[in-house]
Protein backbone atom coordinates (compact mmCIF):
# COMPACT_ATOMS: atom_id res chain seq x y z
CA UNK A 1 0.00 0.00 0.00
CA UNK A 2 1.35 3.31 -1.07
CA UNK A 3 2.23 6.27 1.77
CA UNK A 4 0.73 9.76 0.71
CA UNK A 5 2.05 12.53 2.91
CA UNK A 6 1.87 16.33 1.76
CA UNK A 7 4.06 18.90 3.57
CA UNK A 8 2.72 21.90 3.23
CA UNK A 9 5.40 25.43 4.71
CA UNK A 10 2.48 27.59 5.59
CA UNK A 11 -0.96 28.01 6.02
CA UNK A 12 -4.11 26.59 4.19
CA UNK A 13 -5.69 26.69 1.48
CA UNK A 14 -4.04 23.46 -0.60
CA UNK A 15 -1.93 24.29 -3.53
CA UNK A 16 -4.24 23.33 -6.64
CA UNK A 17 -2.17 20.31 -8.00
CA UNK A 18 -1.34 19.12 -4.72
CA UNK A 19 -5.46 19.56 -3.67
CA UNK A 20 -5.62 16.69 -6.47
CA UNK A 21 -3.06 14.78 -5.58
CA UNK A 22 -4.42 14.47 -2.16
CA UNK A 23 -8.35 13.85 -3.20
CA UNK A 24 -6.85 10.95 -5.96
CA UNK A 25 -5.67 9.08 -2.78
CA UNK A 26 -8.21 9.63 -0.23
CA UNK A 27 -9.93 6.26 -0.08
CA UNK A 28 -13.18 5.59 -1.70
CA UNK A 29 -15.26 4.56 1.12
CA UNK A 30 -17.37 7.86 1.19
CA UNK A 31 -15.70 8.20 4.79
CA UNK A 32 -15.20 11.68 5.52
CA UNK A 33 -11.58 14.10 5.96
CA UNK A 34 -10.81 14.54 9.10
CA UNK A 35 -8.95 17.77 10.08
CA UNK A 36 -7.65 18.00 13.90
CA UNK A 37 -6.07 20.94 14.53
CA UNK A 38 -5.43 23.07 17.95
CA UNK A 39 -8.88 25.06 18.72
CA UNK A 40 -8.38 28.97 19.13
CA UNK A 41 -11.23 31.49 18.94
CA UNK A 42 -12.90 31.52 15.22
CA UNK A 43 -11.65 28.41 14.23
CA UNK A 44 -14.94 27.56 12.64
CA UNK A 45 -14.69 30.30 10.41
CA UNK A 46 -11.21 28.99 9.03
CA UNK A 47 -12.03 26.17 8.27
CA UNK A 48 -13.34 26.65 4.83
CA UNK A 49 -9.79 27.71 3.72
CA UNK A 50 -8.55 23.78 4.38
CA UNK A 51 -12.11 22.51 2.40
CA UNK A 52 -12.51 24.58 -0.72
CA UNK A 53 -10.26 23.44 -3.34
CA UNK A 54 -11.36 19.79 -2.20
CA UNK A 55 -14.84 20.71 -2.30
CA UNK A 56 -14.25 22.12 -5.79
CA UNK A 57 -13.15 18.58 -6.29
CA UNK A 58 -16.54 17.00 -5.30
CA UNK A 59 -15.94 16.53 -1.74
CA UNK A 60 -18.57 17.43 0.97
CA UNK A 61 -17.86 15.28 4.01
CA UNK A 62 -15.52 16.84 6.77
CA UNK A 63 -15.13 15.80 10.28
CA UNK A 64 -13.49 19.18 12.68
CA UNK A 65 -11.87 17.65 15.12
CA UNK A 66 -10.28 20.70 17.95
CA UNK A 67 -8.17 19.80 20.32
CA UNK A 68 -8.03 19.67 23.62
CA UNK A 69 -11.95 20.01 23.71
CA UNK A 70 -12.51 16.55 21.56
CA UNK A 71 -12.35 13.72 23.73
CA UNK A 72 -9.19 11.27 22.50
CA UNK A 73 -11.41 8.81 22.00
CA UNK A 74 -13.68 10.71 20.09
CA UNK A 75 -11.06 11.50 18.15
CA UNK A 76 -8.74 8.33 17.72
CA UNK A 77 -12.54 6.96 16.57
CA UNK A 78 -13.09 9.54 13.70
CA UNK A 79 -9.61 9.28 12.84
CA UNK A 80 -10.02 5.46 12.22
CA UNK A 81 -12.87 6.12 9.60
CA UNK A 82 -11.14 8.86 7.79
CA UNK A 83 -10.62 8.87 4.08
CA UNK A 84 -8.18 10.87 4.28
CA UNK A 85 -6.37 13.21 7.37
CA UNK A 86 -5.57 17.10 7.40
CA UNK A 87 -2.84 17.99 10.72
CA UNK A 88 -3.42 22.15 10.70
CA UNK A 89 -0.98 24.85 12.02
CA UNK A 90 -0.24 26.91 14.63
CA UNK A 91 1.61 26.41 17.94
CA UNK A 92 3.59 23.75 16.89
CA UNK A 93 4.59 22.39 20.36
CA UNK A 94 1.13 22.67 21.41
CA UNK A 95 0.38 20.02 18.56
CA UNK A 96 3.30 17.97 19.70
CA UNK A 97 1.33 18.03 23.49
CA UNK A 98 -1.75 17.13 22.36
CA UNK A 99 -1.44 14.47 19.14
CA UNK A 100 2.26 13.48 19.50
CA UNK A 101 2.04 12.76 22.96
CA UNK A 102 -1.54 11.04 22.75
CA UNK A 103 -2.81 8.23 21.68
CA UNK A 104 -4.07 9.69 17.96
CA UNK A 105 -0.28 9.88 17.05
CA UNK A 106 -0.39 5.49 16.68
CA UNK A 107 -4.26 6.02 14.93
CA UNK A 108 -2.50 8.48 12.67
CA UNK A 109 0.31 6.48 11.81
CA UNK A 110 -1.66 3.20 11.17
CA UNK A 111 -3.85 5.01 9.07
CA UNK A 112 -1.13 6.36 7.15
CA UNK A 113 0.81 3.23 6.95
CA UNK A 114 -2.63 1.34 5.58
CA UNK A 115 -2.58 4.59 2.42
CA UNK A 116 -4.84 6.91 4.47
CA UNK A 117 -3.22 10.28 2.86
CA UNK A 118 -1.99 12.64 5.38
CA UNK A 119 -1.25 16.82 4.81
CA UNK A 120 0.00 18.81 7.54
CA UNK A 121 0.13 22.31 7.39
CA UNK A 122 3.17 24.55 9.07
CA UNK A 123 3.14 22.85 12.47
CA UNK A 124 1.15 19.88 10.87
CA UNK A 125 3.80 19.28 8.84
CA UNK A 126 6.74 19.83 11.87
CA UNK A 127 5.06 17.08 13.40
CA UNK A 128 5.21 14.62 11.09
CA UNK A 129 8.44 13.15 10.49
CA UNK A 130 9.78 11.24 13.54
CA UNK A 131 11.96 14.11 14.97
CA UNK A 132 10.08 17.75 15.29
CA UNK A 133 12.51 20.77 14.90
CA UNK A 134 10.76 23.64 15.99
CA UNK A 135 12.65 27.19 15.08
CA UNK A 136 13.43 29.95 17.75
CA UNK A 137 10.67 31.88 15.89
CA UNK A 138 8.02 29.13 16.82
CA UNK A 139 8.44 29.40 20.33
CA UNK A 140 8.48 31.37 23.62
CA UNK A 141 11.69 30.67 24.46
CA UNK A 142 13.34 31.86 21.45
CA UNK A 143 15.47 28.91 20.98
CA UNK A 144 16.33 26.06 18.59
CA UNK A 145 13.80 23.44 20.06
CA UNK A 146 13.22 19.62 18.82
CA UNK A 147 11.22 16.51 20.26
CA UNK A 148 9.36 13.25 18.85
CA UNK A 149 7.19 13.73 16.04
CA UNK A 150 4.51 11.20 14.42
CA UNK A 151 7.18 9.20 12.77
CA UNK A 152 5.16 9.55 9.38
CA UNK A 153 8.88 9.49 7.93
CA UNK A 154 12.30 9.23 9.42
CA UNK A 155 15.61 10.67 8.65
CA UNK A 156 13.80 14.46 7.07
CA UNK A 157 14.30 17.45 8.65
CA UNK A 158 11.47 19.77 7.92
CA UNK A 159 11.62 23.43 8.21
CA UNK A 160 8.56 25.78 7.32
CA UNK A 161 7.83 29.39 6.84
CA UNK A 162 11.31 29.04 4.86
CA UNK A 163 11.79 32.31 3.08
CA UNK A 164 9.21 34.18 5.39
CA UNK A 165 11.05 33.36 8.38
CA UNK A 166 14.57 33.63 6.79
CA UNK A 167 14.95 30.27 8.85
CA UNK A 168 18.24 29.31 6.81
CA UNK A 169 20.30 29.33 9.64
CA UNK A 170 17.76 27.35 11.83
CA UNK A 171 17.83 25.24 9.22
CA UNK A 172 21.38 24.91 9.40
CA UNK A 173 21.76 24.67 12.64
CA UNK A 174 19.18 21.44 12.81
CA UNK A 175 21.23 19.55 9.74
CA UNK A 176 24.35 20.40 11.84
CA UNK A 177 23.17 18.53 14.63
CA UNK A 178 21.17 15.76 13.15
CA UNK A 179 23.38 14.12 10.55
CA UNK A 180 22.53 11.76 7.45
CA UNK A 181 18.97 13.31 7.51
CA UNK A 182 17.03 14.16 3.90
CA UNK A 183 16.13 18.30 4.74
CA UNK A 184 13.68 20.49 3.22
CA UNK A 185 12.82 24.16 3.86
CA UNK A 186 9.27 24.82 2.36
CA UNK A 187 7.64 28.12 1.92
CA UNK A 188 4.30 29.78 2.56
CA UNK A 189 2.03 28.19 -0.52
CA UNK A 190 4.38 25.50 -0.79
CA UNK A 191 4.12 21.60 -0.72
CA UNK A 192 6.41 19.03 -0.61
CA UNK A 193 4.31 15.47 -1.64
CA UNK A 194 6.54 12.52 -0.34
CA UNK A 195 5.40 9.38 -1.52
CA UNK A 196 6.50 5.81 0.75
CA UNK A 197 8.96 8.79 2.55
CA UNK A 198 10.22 9.47 -0.78
CA UNK A 199 10.25 13.14 -2.69
CA UNK A 200 7.10 12.45 -5.24
CA UNK A 201 6.88 16.06 -6.50
CA UNK A 202 6.66 19.96 -5.45
CA UNK A 203 4.43 23.23 -5.94
CA UNK A 204 4.21 26.33 -5.07
CA UNK A 205 6.94 29.29 -4.37
CA UNK A 206 9.91 27.67 -3.54
CA UNK A 207 11.93 24.48 -1.37
CA UNK A 208 15.48 24.40 -0.05
CA UNK A 209 18.09 21.62 0.79
CA UNK A 210 20.56 21.92 2.11
CA UNK A 211 23.53 19.54 0.74
CA UNK A 212 27.61 19.79 1.53
CA UNK A 213 26.98 23.20 3.26
CA UNK A 214 25.50 24.41 0.63
CA UNK A 215 21.71 25.57 0.10
CA UNK A 216 20.19 25.05 -2.89
CA UNK A 217 16.65 25.27 -4.72
CA UNK A 218 14.81 22.38 -5.58
CA UNK A 219 12.91 22.18 -9.27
Amino acid sequence: MDKHLFLFGGSPPFTLNMAKEFAQNVSTTNAPISILFVEREGWELYMPRYTKHLENLGFSKFVYLPLPSTPIKNAVDYLNNSSGIIIGGGDTNLYADYIVDTLISNIIKENYELGTPVAGFSAGALISPELCIISPKDNVQNEFQYRKGLGLVSNVLIAVHFTEWHDEPHLRNAVNKFINHINYGIDENTCVYLRNGSLKCIEGNGVYTIENNTIKRLN
